[in-house]
């Protein structure tokens, strides 16, 4: 008998993506399957639409918008599944999708997460850019992925159909067991959005954990869904969270000559938006530094509760230990595999 997995969708007046893609969700064949639909406070005709359209789908009613993070949180309460499946709205499923993730995470119970392949769904011979082909991050912890280096996203032509551990997994749709949530909980609350799945991969594999990639499932999914690329609040919300994340995650010896590294690095970064009037930009990754410097007592005191008993571990497995900044913007170097090192 297969495990139950229960697909989680996190609605926030999106019902246009609703009524585009819930049917593909609908036909996916994996059982015992449920579909549970959160809602983040819409005021949209979401919620309407759902009862009368889809009764047979579970829906989870917020108040308010809880954003990504808690919106995840929250819904773990009315879950009781081995495995969770995070799926945004703006993906469509193949009606297969699920087995070949399923039976990766059955065949190693090490796993604490697994993405299928993410291919663009208004281009589908390319890699989507929120997951590609499985996450990576480098030496100064930019998240990149196979598939996609910054805003360069390569064709796929099967080059990286093999399946293998990464850094981390995309939250646009991946599968979680339930028990490594129990063990060293979700999402971080306070990201609100963005970054927290990388969060989460990194915490787990700290733990002891693997994060894969199965490309024998593949995904389409549409992206910038709630925040387009260059959004201000995004480029805020990537800055601040990255920093966030670092400082839970870094070993202790790493910790701030990581961070001062960034603070550099970020810093070149609204040079380059200056010199191409960017003042949107410029304003995001500032206000970001200087939240992220005003709560590093909070963060201090988050990555004491999170390895109190446990000290963290390095991982080769998914990290590049150059920088990608330098290998694609100084070396011209556009594909993954043009990077030449990865294990």
């Amino acid at each position: 008998m297969q495990v139950k997995v229960t697909i989680v969708i996190l609605n926030w007046n999106g019902k246009h993506w609703l009524e585009k893609f819930l049917p593909f969700v609908v036909k996916t064949t994996y059982r015992p399957l449920e579909i549970l639909v959160v809602d983040n406070g819409s005021t949209d005709d979401s919620v309407p639409f759902l009862k009368e359209e889809f009764p047979q789908i579970r829906l989870l009613e917020f108040e308010q918008n809880y954003g990504f993070t808690d919106g995840h949180n929250l819904a773990l309460k009315h879950i009781d599944s081995p495995y969770i499946a995070l799926l945004n709205s703006d993906v469509e499923v193949t009606p297969n999708w699920l087995e070949p993730l399923v039976m990766m995470m059955e065949q190693d119970m090490s796993i604490a997460s697994v993405q299928p392949k993410i291919i663009a769904y208004h281009d589908r011979i390319s890699f989507e850019y929120a997951g590609a082909a499985g996450g990576f991050l480098d030496h100064h912890y930019y998240p990149f992925c196979r598939g996609r280096i910054f805003d360069e996203v390569e064709k796929d032509k099967g080059q990286y159909d093999d399946p293998r551990e990464v850094f981390w997994a995309t939250g646009a749709c991946s599968l979680l067991r339930q028990s490594v949530i129990e063990h060293i909980g979700l999402f971080e609350s306070s990201f609100f959005a963005h970054m927290e799945e990388i969060d989460f991969c990194w915490r787990a594999k700290n733990f002891g954990y693997k994060i894969m990639v199965q490309p024998q499932s593949t995904v389409y999914h549409v992206g910038g869904g709630a925040l387009p690329k260059g959004n201000p609040q995004k480029t805020y919300l990537n800055v601040r969270n990255s920093l966030g994340m670092m400082y839970k995650n870094l070993p202790s010896k790493e910790l701030f000559p990581k961070i001062f590294s960034r603070l550099l690095l970020d810093g070149v970064w609204g040079i380059r938006s200056f010199l191409t009037w960017d003042f949107a930009t410029i304003g995001a990754i500032i206000r970001a530094h200087f939240d992220f410097y005003a709560r590093i007592p909070f963060w201090q005191k988050r990555r004491n509760e999170i390895y109190q008993h446990r000290s963290q571990q390095k991982h080769s497995s998914g990290f590049y230990s150059k920088s990608i900044v330098w290998q694609h913007f100084i070396k011209g170097k556009k594909k993954w595999k043009d990077l030449g090192m990865m294990r």
